[in-house]
């Protein structure tokens, strides 16, 4: 059988590409944006939040501190131009979930309180794993703190304000990495609130900045690190004081810097249950609901305290 004859131009280029060109590569695949998952209104728009209690016990001056930890998650409208929760009207509104994680423990005659407020931008504009803002505020006896991060499109703007000598620093714009993670979002990201960060079983390498309280604490600054973190194959079951749970555990190893670990229920709406940290922290979920919080309080809502599985408060003239 004759076979078809080519064309001596398109034989040359032929020869010439199968013999000088070096391997084609496929480029890394862009991370997926941060959006809300499918479902995700279902449950998260009632216009409630969800809140939920833990025991804490953190170090602080090289011993393990008892404490008390609440995590607020709740959704709401943010104004682009200011990147505070919206009124209304303004026209460049976008959906968030917002966390705010609040601390509070005791240091011998004095003690801490510490909050930190996380956004997750829903609408696919930021990639998973940054959150759009993060503000973060302790007092304690000596003094306060504040610090805030915004994630522009290209850059991480930074805010610090501090009692410290040498801590404070105006608004700076610093560049973002690929494929990086903000710890302070963690809790919103292991849950998934944000899409998959992990698929059960992958493990991934990013680029890691330390959560607000563990630099605040640890006097570090802001600072990328390389870290591995994972996500359990499979489930299994822990026991806290709200009960018995099946959970898949995320793991993330920065190097330099403590590890953690996050339990998170199995089972929607895949509640935060235990978390651990290599240098001692252990926070263990005490009881969770669903309530508008902000209505609760009158004189007599500080019984609600035990939703939370929290014990009451007990204040002069009480």
């Amino acid at each position: 059988m004759n076979m078809p004859r080519l064309h001596p131009l398109l034989l040359a280029l032929l020869v010439a590409a199968a013999g000088c060109g070096a391997p084609v590569t496929a480029a890394s695949p862009s991370p997926p944006m941060t959006q809300a998952p499918a479902g995700f209104w279902a449950h998260w728009g009632d216009g409630k939040a969800e809140l939920a209690g833990y025991t804490l016990r953190t170090p602080r001056y090289g011993q393990a501190r008892t404490g008390e930890a609440i995590l607020i998650t709740v959704t709401e409208d943010f104004t682009a131009g200011q990147r505070v929760k919206s009124d209304g009207g303004h026209g460049d509104e976008y959906p968030v979930v917002k966390l705010n994680e609040v601390r509070d423990f005791q240091t011998g005659l004095y003690d801490y309180n510490v909050m930190t407020s996380s956004f997750l931008r829903l609408d696919g504009r930021i990639p998973l794993g940054l959150p759009d803002k993060v503000s973060f505020s302790m007092q304690e006896w000596c003094g306060h703190a504040y610090e805030e991060l915004l994630v522009q499109p290209d850059a991480l703007n930074t805010l610090r304000h501090s009692y410290f000598d040498g801590e404070s620093a105006g608004a700076q714009d610093s560049p973002l990495p690929a494929r990086a993670v903000i710890a302070d979002a963690m809790p919103m990201l292991v849950r998934g609130l944000g899409g998959e960060l992990l698929a059960p079983g992958e493990t991934r390498t990013v680029q890691w900045m330390a959560s607000a309280p563990e630099r605040r604490m640890l006097h570090t600054a802001l600072v990328w690190r390389s870290a591995e973190v994972s996500r359990s194959a499979a489930t299994s079951s822990v026991t806290v004081p709200a009960g018995t749970f099946e959970v898949y555990t995320v793991t993330a190893r920065p190097e330099g810097s403590p590890g953690s670990t996050w339990m998170v229920e199995a089972a929607a709406p895949h509640r935060l249950v235990r978390w651990t940290r290599t240098d001692g922290e252990v926070g263990e979920l005490t009881g969770a609901v669903r309530r508008s919080y902000w209505n609760d309080h009158g004189e007599g809502g500080e019984s609600l305290r035990a939703e939370l599985g929290l014990p009451a408060r007990a204040w002069p003239g009480k």
